[in-house]
């Protein structure tokens, strides 16, 4: 394997309110390797997109900080070197094997929207309903590329509509964010985030808000975006046929940690961990004879009061009340031999099962 690109290490992200600390990320650990998909899937509170933000420094604050933990970019972590030490050092080598978390602001601004880029959940409040959209492209390019020529920047915003799908783009760059449709200001997004060419692409639920059709079409538009960037991109989303169509590798994450982790193929062939396969279960299928899904039972846990044990046990067809999912957390380990991890004391049970989403050897296409 190649040395990762960003690599995210035991960090835990807390959030004071009034009822009490909510412990929204808690000790997870993943690397992103130079051009693969790494896909990030959970029920809404499991911490993707609290991770996320915390690799932009993005997590406000108060109420929430960042405890503990190292995100380190191109193999140097950008949370320990100082600031005087980085304003000595220009370029993109000055963050190699830097921890993300303890750099400078003013060199943290030199890093978003360059090096690492995120397309945000709710384009019509990430947009600013002012400005015109082919400004806000503009104004990307001009922060890292200050010499940049009005003219030029115009043409390469005109381009990035283009390169989203953006119809009549030499007319769609001059309009705002509500002439857009919801599909549209997405794209708009994508090519905001693309526009310097960033190495690292954090996508977080970019087709959440939109219907099956457009959504499609935003699947093409991301590997469009993929193949022109060549960036190495998290995805985030609730979507598990999303995963399966773009992801390389899998992280599951259920209560602020990882429970399981591996490449899409074993994920979705052998499940090993229960929270997995619920997903799975939970999800139509066209070709299946049952007439009713299958849904997790419960509720996710409160972050402020995780049950101790298995964070998982309260609502897992395995556990059957067994004590040590009761009282003992499950470490994240491999599975056998393979890169496969899953976080659970029983996961070779599971040996056999088969993710609902994947159809039998064999089966005949309908």
């Amino acid at each position: 394997m190649p040395e990762p690109l960003l690599s995210i290490r035991d960090l835990v992200v807390e959030f004071t309110t009034e009822d009490g600390v909510v412990q929204a990320v808690d000790g997870i650990s993943y690397d992103l390797y130079p051009g693969e998909t790494l896909g990030i899937v959970g029920e809404s509170g499991s911490g993707k997109s609290v991770t996320a933000l915390s690799i932009m420094r993005l997590i406000p604050t108060p109420p929430g900080r960042i405890v503990e933990g190292t995100i380190s970019y191109n193999g140097r972590n950008l949370l320990e070197l100082p600031p005087a030490q980085m304003r000595k050092i220009r370029g993109e080598a000055m963050f190699k094997g830097k921890d993300l978390l303890k750099i400078s602001k003013k060199e943290l601004r030199r890093i978003r929207g360059n090096d690492l880029a995120m397309i945000f959940q709710d384009p019509m409040t990430s947009l600013n309903p002012v400005l015109k959209v082919g400004y806000q492209i503009g104004e990307a390019i001009k922060t890292h590329h200050p010499g940049t020529k009005d003219d030029a920047v115009k043409k390469r915003s005109v381009e990035l509509l283009k390169i989203v799908g953006v119809p009549n783009p030499e007319r769609r760059v001059n309009q705002y964010p509500h002439e857009f449709s919801g599909g549209m200001r997405q794209r708009a997004m994508i090519a905001m985030a693309i526009a310097n060419e960033p190495s690292v692409l954090i996508a977080d639920e970019p087709t959440t808000a939109l219907d099956v059709t457009i959504q499609a079409q935003i699947l093409e538009v991301l590997k469009k975006a993929q193949e022109e960037t060549h960036a190495a991109t998290i995805l985030i989303t609730h979507d598990l046929g999303l995963i399966a169509e773009l992801a390389d590798r899998v992280v599951v994450m259920y209560a602020g940690k990882v429970v399981e982790l591996g490449d899409v193929n074993t994920i979705f062939s052998s499940p090993r961990h229960p929270y997995t396969v619920g997903l799975m279960d939970s999800l139509p299928k066209l070709t299946a004879d049952e007439e009713w899904l299958r849904p997790i039972p419960g509720q996710p846990p409160s972050l402020i009061s995780r049950p101790p044990g298995c964070p998982f046990h309260p609502r897992c067809f395995l556990s059957q009340g067994r004590i040590r999912c009761r009282e003992e957390e499950p470490p994240l380990r491999p599975i056998g031999d393979s890169e496969h991890l899953s976080a659970c004391h029983f996961a070779e049970e599971l040996e056999g099962r088969t993710g609902h989403l994947v159809e039998p050897v064999g089966a005949e296409a309908s």
